[in-house]
């Protein structure tokens, strides 16, 4: 049994308005009306003057639960979006490991399913504890990324990325602390939309066309693997490519939007893997997530890979009126984690 003991987010306390990135994205006045308008995008999250182990070390720090317990992680894990995050030799992964004394834990970085990896480590660092049979033990893994280059902050038509970041502690589930349970976990590759979207018009469009119905399809698969029907669903937790694109999807398979977290899409920007998990503690911190709910995670990564998972919310876990509600920031992402 996979479970997420706990989960972190990070965003750089600046927001930069779309407008002011159109020069560097190569940006006409009408495409940026298109993600402001159509799309909802406002403004991204970066961090000019930040390195990208700045933002991952940022994010594991306000774990609670992983002071005191650096004994018991066996696994770190870095789910990137990019293939290529800084230049040889340079490794933030294993620097971000003596900064916090996990020096003894396996590092390693899980990439190529893009966007959805985030979705990857879970179930992978899940599956390997298990295999440990180590009830005690614990995985960290961390999401988000540097938005270096055009390629890295574009996907045309569709999203602008930016630099938040988040981090997750996962167990069995067998040991101290039950947290959420991984109930399913479905993922779907189409090798023929892989090619850079910015230079090759054609398989952006017809990315963008295929796109509701392959997410679709994997969410509905997800659900149906665990048992469930979306009935059973209490809340979506999308990665933030655009509002658009997820009301397309829930029109199609029948689920609410009211349902599904896009609080962060106009503020936050697409920040590569860590999508998800942003928006977790968006709805916990929002008293959105009872203890006990179901709930869906829809990731998807150019290349392209879809994935969707179910997880039951820990019916231990803390209610709002419990949680610690002082450190929340002005959009809702809270700055530390699960008490």
């Amino acid at each position: 049994m996979t479970a997420l003991l706990e989960v972190a987010a990070h965003l750089p306390p600046t927001g930069f308005p779309i407008e002011d990135l159109a020069d560097r994205l190569g940006l006409s006045d009408r495409q940026v009306r298109l993600f402001r308008r159509f799309h909802g995008l406002a403004e991204v999250r970066l961090d000019p003057g930040g390195s990208l182990l700045d933002l991952l070390l940022a994010a594991a720090a306000r774990l609670d639960g992983l002071a005191g317990n650096e004994h018991r992680v066996r696994y770190v894990v870095h789910a990137r979006g990019m293939p290529v995050a800084v230049p040889y030799p340079h490794n933030p992964l294993r620097e971000l490991c003596r900064a916090l004394g996990l020096d003894h834990a396996l590092s390693f970085t899980l990439t190529h399913q893009a966007c959805a990896t985030g979705l990857l480590a879970v179930d992978a660092v899940g599956r390997m504890l298990a295999a440990d049979g180590d009830p005690d033990a614990l995985a960290l893994v961390l999401a988000g990324e540097k938005t270096y280059t055009p390629d890295a902050q574009l996907v045309p038509e569709t999203a602008i990325f930016g630099e938040g970041a988040a981090a997750a502690l996962v167990s069995t589930g067998d040991g101290p602390g039950r947290g959420d349970r991984l109930l399913a976990y479905a993922t779907s590759a189409h090798g023929e939309f892989d090619g850079r979207l910015r230079v090759d018009r054609d398989l952006a469009v017809r990315f963008q066309d295929e796109y509701p119905r392959l997410l679709a399809e994997v969410l509905l698969a997800a659900v149906d693997k665990a048992g469930l029907t979306l009935d059973d669903i209490a809340l979506l937790l999308p990665h933030n490519v655009n509002a658009v694109s997820w009301r397309r999807v829930c029109q199609r398979i029948g689920f609410p939007v009211r349902r599904v977290v896009l609080d962060n899409v106009a503020v936050v920007g697409h920040s590569f893997a860590a999508d998800p998990f942003l928006n977790h503690r968006t709805a916990v911190d929002g008293g959105r997530l009872a203890p006990g709910d179901r709930y869906l995670v829809g990731a998807a990564g150019l290349g392209a890979t879809f994935s969707a998972m179910v997880l039951r919310r820990d019916p231990d876990g803390p209610t709002q009126d419990s949680a610690d509600q002082d450190n929340t920031d002005q959009d809702g992402v809270r700055a530390r984690g699960n008490r």
